[in-house]
């Protein structure tokens, strides 16, 4: 006979960990950096939120049935590998692009974070993206000079009134615009900005001057301007006409405009990549488990959490210091924020060895579908579960904009991705610290109370993100993720079991994180990408805080109405079972023994009188 396979736990689970921290570096160089990404190709937020919207509610369709068909088809580790290549393969495609905005557009979002940068600005229907102040300089304070500053350069000659000589003046506060025009306007507008050097404070002129014509100009200047802008004109129609011929394959979106075309055609691409990496972790996650359970070794799969937390702050930071380092433009053509595709597609790739070996095991007994099922069923009939599912749902839309808008509101108080790079990954550190802390805070709190207190600081933590102030702001806020992800999913670990049944632990688990992860981030991203079309990032930050305060503030009395069911310790029933088993066993046994007894006596008895 062959003998028995001896399974080491201990390389498998160190296999386990070297994939989860793979893939889960790959994701952190690209996914945190996106909405970014959509922004400096010339999105607006609303579109920027449909886009991120879409993929988390992919995500919430279709991981689940693409976990149950390979599970069906035993097919895991083929639609592991598939799933890598593809979405490798898409992510060197997406910055192939092009964007909506011209090379000086893409640039100046690279030269801001060098910069200190003021807040975002609103101007009727153009937003106001971000503005610069360039050095200090020596002004003639003598005369009233005024200077008009054009997109294209920041310094240009003084006019002064009088009839004295002019000189070169670079303003002391100089405001540098980045307009989001109209999407049926073709050409660029300028926005001239009148600083008054006697006072050292840039004004916005109230007319939008189409071709830079100033007032102060002599005739044959305005003559000049009119035939360079009309050449510009020109140039710029030409340029339109050169874009529709590139689309005309796309059919009817070449009769939209440049920026319509950028929106669906990254909504198809981000679409697909979602579609084909979704089922990526979920599945090795059940291979994984499975495996473990089936070796009685199924309390050591928490471990691997711990690996993902740390790929994703090495992948964060690595990656926003590799792009920081680097200049603007990539061959003169490609904006460097396509190096986060290129990583991700690397390391992507390197995993692909590791899926090779992954343990994985297929239990044909667990039906994932009646488990789901199941799950959603016992949360919705305890009332304290379906108050912690409202919760986990309200941080999910609250941390949606935290995900999708907080670089935003970084790059417009002046951040390179180094600051945005090194402030995500000291918030994944704080996360992967919170277990040390979470256990003295249990100690205090109730997990009710811990629930409570884990949302409470992400209202904080939005809160603070609408006033920053500088490049680095934003690190002090990161430390109280500890508690407003790891306390919080602590509370919410305790809850699912409380509630689930033996072996149903998992399934309420995976009912709480698609409510928040998936569902919630969704339907936040929807809504925040028009809050912050309208509003503002600040006022999407203090509408989230508010939101949360209140269901704070609501969710004790809830909690405090809400009927207490006891937990169940099924260990003890099983145990108590056994006992009555045994007892009721020896009670037989005992029974047996006494009408054998009593039957040998009555034959021995007889005997006697038979012999006598």
């Amino acid at each position: 006979m062959k003998g028995n396979k001896q399974i080491n736990i201990k390389a498998a689970l160190a296999l386990a960990g070297c994939f989860n921290f793979l893939c889960s570096f790959a994701k952190a160089c690209i996914l945190p950096f996106l909405a970014l990404y959509f922004r400096q190709q010339g999105l607006t937020p609303a579109m920027t939120g449909i886009i991120m919207g879409t993929k988390h509610l992919i995500a919430l369709v279709w991981s689940p049935v693409a976990s149950l068909l390979s599970k069906h088809y035993n097919k895991r580790r083929v639609l592991i590998t598939g799933s890598l290549v593809c979405s490798a393969a898409i992510a060197l495609v997406l910055p192939l692009i092009p964007p909506s905005t011209d090379v000086d557009a893409l640039t100046s979002h690279c030269n801001m974070s060098d910069l200190s940068a003021g807040p975002t600005v609103g101007l009727g229907d153009y937003q106001l993206l971000s503005s610069i102040r360039p050095s200090n300089s020596t002004l003639n304070h003598s005369k009233v000079n005024t200077v008009l500053v054009s997109l294209s350069t920041v310094a240009s000659p003084a006019n002064t009134l009088g009839g004295a000589k002019p000189s070169t003046v670079l303003p002391n506060k100089a405001s540098f615009y980045m307009l989001q025009q109209p999407v049926n306007e073709t050409l660029q507008k300028r926005v001239s900005v009148v600083v008054n050097n006697s006072l050292g404070e840039p004004k916005i002129n109230s007319s939008i001057i189409h071709h830079g014509v100033s007032n102060l100009s002599s005739p044959v200047r305005n003559k000049r301007s009119m035939a360079r802008s009309a050449s510009a004109d020109q140039q710029q129609e030409r340029k339109v006409s050169e874009d529709e011929t590139a689309f005309e394959f796309l059919g009817s979106l070449k009769v939209m405009d440049v920026q319509h075309q950028l929106f669906f055609l990254m909504l198809i691409a981000v679409s697909i990549w979602q579609f084909v990496s979704a089922p990526l972790e979920g599945t090795a996650d059940d291979g994984l488990y499975e495996y473990l359970d089936f070796v009685d070794a199924s309390d050591r799969y928490e471990s691997t959490g711990l690996w993902r937390l740390l790929g994703a702050a090495c992948g964060v930071g690595g990656s926003g210091f590799l792009v920081s380092r680097l200049s603007c433009l990539i061959g003169g053509r490609i904006s460097r924020s396509a190096v986060h595709f290129y990583c991700y597609a690397g390391l992507t790739v390197l995993a692909l060895p590791v899926v090779a070996f992954l343990p994985l095991y297929l239990n044909k007994k667990r039906d994932k579908a009646n488990g789901l099922l199941k799950a959603m069923q016992l949360v919705r009939r305890h009332p304290r579960a379906l108050l912690c599912a409202v919760t986990v749902l309200l941080v999910g839309v609250a941390g949606s904009a935290v995900d999708n808008f907080l670089l935003w509101q970084m790059q417009d108080h002046g951040s390179s991705e180094l600051h945005m790079g090194a402030s995500l990954a000291l918030a994944l550190v704080s996360q992967a610290a919170s277990p040390l802390l979470v256990g003295r805070l249990s100690k205090l709190l109730s997990p009710g109370r811990v629930l409570i207190f884990g949302a409470a600081s992400l209202a904080l933590q939005c809160l603070y993100y609408s006033f920053l102030w500088g490049p680095w702001a934003a690190l002090p806020a990161q430390l109280l993720s500890c508690f407003s992800s790891g306390a919080l999913w602590w509370a919410v670990h305790v809850q699912c079991d409380d509630v689930a049944t033996p072996g149903a632990e998992r399934s309420v688990r995976r009912v709480y994180q698609s409510l928040c992860l998936d569902l919630g981030a969704g339907v936040g991203s929807l809504i925040g990408g028009f809050v912050v079309q309208r509003f503002g990032v600040a006022w999407l930050f203090r509408g989230a805080a508010l939101g949360l305060v209140v269901w704070c503030l609501c969710l004790p009395l809830l909690q405090w109405k809400a009927p207490r069911q006891r937990r169940i310790n099924y260990s003890r029933l099983l145990a108590a079972d056994a006992s009555e088993a045994s007892d009721s066993e020896s009670d037989q046994e005992r029974d047996w023994l006494d009408s054998a007894m009593q039957e040998d006596k009555s034959n021995n008895n007889h005997g006697r009188r038979m012999n006598r």
